[in-house]
């Protein structure tokens, strides 16, 4: 019985970590589109292409 409890407990862990970095990852990417809009209001042409960058290692 105990060696089902810590397979549990590891189970449960994993998925809690995975729905953390999921929502750190949602998180994230709405940032870099904020801060994308404000570079193209800006006409920050640098900081566009930096964010882009990131957006795309992110999918």
């Amino acid at each position: 019985m105990d060696k089902m409890k810590v397979t549990y407990e590891a189970m449960l862990s994993l998925t809690a970590e995975m729905v953390w970095d999921e929502a750190i990852k949602k998180h994230r990417t709405l940032r870099i589109y904020e801060e994308i809009d404000r570079a193209l209001a800006a006409g920050d042409e640098n900081t566009f292409h930096q964010l882009t960058n990131e957006l795309k290692t992110l999918q």
